[in-house]
Formats: C-alpha cells, sequence, structure tokens
C-alpha cells in the first residue's frame, strides 16, 4: 500500500530509537537538503513552529533522489493536491490511503487508530516544505505515538525539446516522537526499522512522480484518473 509522508510517523517512530542508540551526532548535523524558502524568511509561527522539530528531531533521514519524465505543471499540481493523487492511485487499482482536504487547505488522514493533519508551510520554486502532527498507531501491539513531521522537497527540472522536462526530486524527513514509545517499536521491529524507513521515505516520491509520469505517458486518461469523481 502507498503511503504518504504522512505514514512515514509509523515508520520512522520504529526507526527513531536505533539511531539514537547509534549516536547524537545525527541531530548536530547540517541539512542535507536546503530549503526552498530560508528559514529567516519566513513568518515567526512558521519558524517557531518547525525549527524546533528540525532541530532536536527524534531522527532525520533523507532518500535517494529520483529523476523521470514528466509535465512540471502537472507535478506540481499533484503536490499541491495529495487528496486527488491518492484518488488517482486507487482508480489504478492500487490500495491508496484516503485524504481528505479541509476547508483551511490543510489535510487529514484517518485510519487504525491514528489521525493525522499536515499543510505546506513554505513553498519556492525549487521545493517545498510540508508539516504534520497528530498521533500514529504503528502497529497492533504497539501504543499511540504523538508525532510532530517536517518533509522538506526538493525538486529541479531540466527541459527538453519534446516540451517535458527531465524531474530530479528528493526529500528529507525531520520527526520528532515520544522516545519511550520509539524503544518499545524498535525492540519488537529489530534490525528491519532502518530499512523500513529508508523505504517509506521513497513511497513519498513514488506517490508523486508516478501519477505525474502516468499523465505524461496516457494523457488521453489524465481526465479520467484525476477527476473528482471517486470509482
Amino acid at each position: 500500500m502507498l503511503r504518504l509522508f504522512i505514514m512515514l510517523g509509523l515508520l520512522f517512530v520504529v526507526g527513531s530509537a536505533r539511531a539514537e542508540s547509534k549516536s547524537d551526532s545525527l541531530k548536530k548535523t547540517a541539512p542535507t537538503l536546503a530549503l526552498p524558502v530560508p528559514l529567516s524568511e519566513m513568518p515567526a509561527i512558521t519558524r517557531n513552529t518547525i525549527g524546533p522539530i528540525m532541530k532536536d528531531a527524534t531522527i532525520r533521514a533523507v532518500c535517494p533522489p529520483e529523476e523521470f519524465i514528466a509535465h512540471a505543471d502537472m507535478y506540481k499540481w499533484l503536490l499541491d493536491h495529495p487528496d486527488r493523487t491518492a484518488a488517482a492511485w486507487r482508480k489504478l487499482g492500487v490500495d491508496a490511503i484516503q485524504i481528505k482536504p479541509m476547508k483551511d487547505g490543510r489535510f487529514t488522514w484517518k485510519e487504525d487508530g491514528s489521525e493525522l493533519v499536515w499543510q505546506s508551510v513554505a513553498q519556492g520554486p525549487n521545493g517545498r516544505v510540508w508539516y504534520a502532527e497528530g498521533h500514529v498507531k504503528p502497529g497492533f501491539l504497539l501504543p499511540t505515538c504523538p508525532v510532530k513531521a517536517v518533509a522538506v522537497l526538493y525538486h529541479d527540472e531540466k527541459a527538453r525539446t519534446t516540451g517535458d522536462v527531465l524531474i530530479r526530486h528528493q526529500v528529507e524527513i525531520y520527526l520528532k516522537t515520544d522516545s519511550k514509545a520509539a524503544s518499545l517499536a524498535t525492540k519488537i521491529l529489530g534490525d528491519s526499522a532502518a530499512k523500513m524507513a529508508e523505504q517509506g521515505s521513497e513511497q513519498l516520491l513514488m506517490f508523486f512522480s508516478g501519477i505525474a509520469k502516468y499523465a505524461h505517458d496516457k494523457p488521453e486518461k489524465l481526465r479520467e484518473v484525476l477527476s473528482e469523481k471517486s470509482r
């Protein structure tokens, strides 16, 4: 099942204790991806919200970049409409999560005892920043964990003579959660936690790039797949 970056909360919760046990150096390492808007230029409320999470994240991870051919406008539209992106996956037969837009521009997801709300808090020509908060339940035998997360998405484009572009994107995730709950989850999942976290961040990229590529390759199916009408 595809998971939006909010579902990374589940994966990073189980990987956090593993990262802490190695060393605290990760927390002090400079970000891999530059913010699309400098933190100093963001509104104070945004700085005060995401700054502490990025500075003192329980765990931070960045996945390898992905490249694909698409139309830039469509790709950016999908970034702004994760609810429609998830619906498109379901129309293609993929068991994607249900994402609902809220009237204030945020998005929400609820499932099996978990509930998270997220929004875009900064955007520039080469990326955006998402902020999420809520609680997640990693598994049947695990307790619900409060989480706050920041995802920095970087993307650039290289124009092609065919009118489309080669898009390269990458994401860096910062997650802050309860360390006791993280320790319990890690004891249960063991060494598989780190791999799960890596796979989860890669799924975030595929969540958007997969539909962007489909829209590029099969434009005749575009209206059907991205319409608001559900199957």
